[in-house]
């Protein structure tokens, strides 16, 4: 362990106190003192409303908020009227879907996604689907259970209205070539939706060099408070949708009756915004760049390297995606089930997760029930993997002995 990363954990009272060994960093990040301590300064110094009152604290309240969207902006390269605030990336893209998606498809157009997504990208297309007639179609998986841009080109066609694709999966950690990918998409006239709740933990995001007509990740994926998320969209696409909800706060007017509704971001805001959690959400960004992505893909690489080379010393384990892009393995004990061997690793205070991991096309695609899930980020150790990798030989004895 180097000197900057003893100091960052240090930023983490689990990590700092040596409370747990946490593996479960593609479900959420741990997060940093200097973000609680924001959201307790909203609270106990602030806590009034934004973009209502007049009064000094509403008005610092509003700026705050705003800062937020602005570095968002920043963070993803794009107008800070491009950045809509929401509860998540599940609600993110759920708004385009049910906003863009309802309102665009009729039957016979082509929505195109992939077994490799989490269930928030893929269920709203499913949905829409039923309702419209539109068909919902998959691009094939090549024999590492990527998705490549040659097997994109073979289900993109005419009639291809809607491309909903991950950046990066939660269960293989791959990559998706989604530059190539929005670059043949439009020359179809289609619309991209990309899913980046993993891969902007990991990668500098660039949505203008991606190209992409929308972009979803959740805050607390990057150290952020939970309950907030980002939808990234095109200006001329956001504004020209209709807001899924409506009240307070979105409103240019109401005569006899009849609503005016503001210019994107704003009118997919309707109500209280969750503006802790958005105040959180900035200091959350500052903190990530502080700690730079360089470093984090280096140490990412290292920790990867170590953990693929450490648990391929153990038999009788498959893993899955023995070529993954960030420290994330994919993997079953053989003979054993994935709860119970995490329910062992826990009575060690080892968390990593169990389960379909909200990918069920995937494991069925893999021909598993669930699978064991360990994701680490920048602020894990070797020592930890090291502890890791020992608790795993201990699971194997307590299970061949009973």
């Amino acid at each position: 362990m180097n000197t900057k990363q003893k100091n960052i954990r240090n930023d983490f009272y689990l990590l700092k106190h040596n409370k747990v060994v946490y593996f479960d960093n593609a479900a959420s990040a741990l997060k940093p003192k200097q973000v609680a301590k924001t959201i307790n300064n909203y609270y106990t110094k602030l806590g009034t409303n934004s973009s209502r009152g007049v009064y000094k604290l509403a008005y610092e309240v509003t700026t705050l908020y705003e800062d937020s969207r602005e570095s968002v902006a920043k963070f993803l390269n794009c107008e800070s009227r491009e950045v809509v605030f929401t509860k998540g990336a599940t609600n993110s893209l759920n708004i385009v879907a049910t906003s863009y998606g309802l309102n665009n498809l009729k039957a016979g157009d082509e929505i195109i996604t992939s077994k490799l997504e989490h269930h928030s990208s893929i269920l709203p297309w499913v949905e829409v689907a039923k309702k419209t007639g539109a068909v919902l179609k998959y691009v094939p998986l090549d024999k590492h259970s990527r998705i490549t841009v040659e097997n994109f080109k073979s289900v993109c066609t005419n009639k291809t209205k809607i491309v909903a694709l991950t950046h990066m999966s939660n269960v293989m950690g791959y990559l998706t070539p989604v530059k190539e990918i929005c670059k043949i998409a439009h020359s179809f006239n289609a619309i991209t939706i990309i899913d980046g709740a993993q891969s902007v933990p990991h990668l500098k995001i660039d949505v203008k060099d991606l190209d992409c007509d929308f972009f979803a990740f959740s805050a607390h994926k990057i150290c952020g408070p939970m309950g907030v998320g980002v939808l990234y969209g095109k200006f001329d696409l956001l504004n020209n949708m209709i807001p899924v909800e409506v009240g307070g706060g979105m409103i240019e007017d109401v005569v006899n009756g009849e609503p005016t509704y503001k210019k994107a971001p704003f009118k997919f805001e309707a109500g209280t915004p969750i503006i802790a959690g958005v105040i959180g959400l900035k200091t959350a960004i500052d903190y990530i760049n502080n700690v730079g992505y360089d470093f984090i893909y280096k140490t990412s690489k290292e920790l990867k390297d170590y953990l693929f080379a450490r648990l391929k010393e153990l038999k009788n384990i498959t893993i899955y995606n023995d070529d993954t892009d960030i420290p994330l393995v994919a993997f079953n004990i053989d003979g054993i089930h994935s709860h119970d061997a995490a329910s062992v690793y826990d009575n060690y205070n080892i968390c990593v997760r169990a389960g379909h991991h909200c990918a069920k096309p995937l494991m069925d695609y893999l021909g598993q029930i669930a699978t064991l899930r360990v994701s680490l980020y920048y602020y894990n150790t070797k020592e930890e993997i090291d502890k890791f990798i020992a608790v795993t030989k201990a699971v194997q004895e307590f299970f061949n002995k009973n």
